[in-house]
């Protein structure tokens, strides 16, 4: 008889625990918040030959840029419809190698201006498992989405570029909440093509400016974050995201003085780190 009440009190328990995990997993998921963040830049340029002019890489951007982001996420109803939109602005500067035209890799070292802007909103909607056949187990909740964005880089080399590009992506998140209880943890995959991608270059002393389509690419972000609510309304968060997309070659421009110019093939990669805290509703 023993044996049986302390069976039915683990199982009590258990399933308590199970049903606050999918609460605190929901109550993540509808908050506003507020983060500050720091992006990793490591951007590089590549040359492919293009009228004599030089092969593999001919630049190099990178460094850490501060900045902030601000979010709001909702999931609602007993199907779990989930969204969220966000947006984030970074400002600061970044390492600049590269050489003067005609020159080799590594003969200019320099620092420049960076700013980034990014904006997203996603569509998506949650599937809770909280049971394998009659067993219970700790939740998991899956919600895949579709996420459309735009992203701005301000570059401060020469006399001002800035690139810009959107993408349309399909994602899935995973998350649970560990047996602590008030901790949700996240993790997030998401894949897709950037498309409008364009560069518009400043002109200056010397030099006229152009602006023009860039090649398309794919786009991949995978990321781990952590949600703890320290009250009912009261969140901390904190992650990481890894994000990486190329641009294609641009058109051909004359610049002034019988001078063509162009945007080579460039690779992208941001790791950005995150801390804020956020308001559940």
């Amino acid at each position: 008889m023993l044996n049986k009440i302390v069976s039915s009190m683990c199982l009590m328990l258990f399933s308590a625990n199970i049903f606050a995990g999918a609460s605190d997993i929901k109550s993540s998921n509808n908050q506003i918040g507020l983060q500050s963040i720091s992006t990793n830049v490591d951007y590089t340029e590549t040359g492919n030959g293009t009228l004599g002019t030089a092969t593999g890489t001919l630049d190099t951007e990178k460094g850490d840029v501060p900045g902030y982001a601000i979010f709001i996420s909702t999931m609602t109803g007993d199907d779990n419809q989930y969204f969220e939109a966000g947006y984030d602005h970074s400002k600061g500067q970044t390492n600049y190698i590269g050489s003067l035209m005609g020159g080799t890799f590594g003969s200019v070292a320099s620092s420049s201006s960076a700013a980034l802007i990014n904006y997203n909103v996603r569509y998506g909607k949650g599937f809770l498992i909280d049971s394998v056949g009659s067993e219970p187990v700790v939740p998991l909740m899956l919600t895949p989405y579709v996420e459309l964005g735009r992203h701005q880089w301000d570059r401060g080399v020469n006399y001002g570029e800035t690139y810009t590009n959107d993408y349309f992506a399909i994602g899935t998140l995973w998350q649970f909440s560990p047996v602590i209880g008030q901790l949700v943890v996240t993790a997030n995959a998401m894949f897709g093509t950037t498309f409008r991608s364009n560069i518009s270059v400043n002109s200056g002393p010397g030099l006229n400016g152009f602006s023009g389509a860039l090649g398309s690419s794919s786009i991949y972000k995978l990321g781990i974050s952590a949600d703890y609510a320290f009250t009912k309304h009261l969140h901390g968060n904190a992650g990481f995201d890894y994000t990486s997309f190329s641009y294609g070659m641009s058109a051909v421009y004359p610049v002034g003085g019988g001078i063509v110019a162009w945007e080579p093939d460039s690779k992208t990669n941001y790791s950005v780190f995150k801390i804020g805290i956020g308001y559940a509703f």
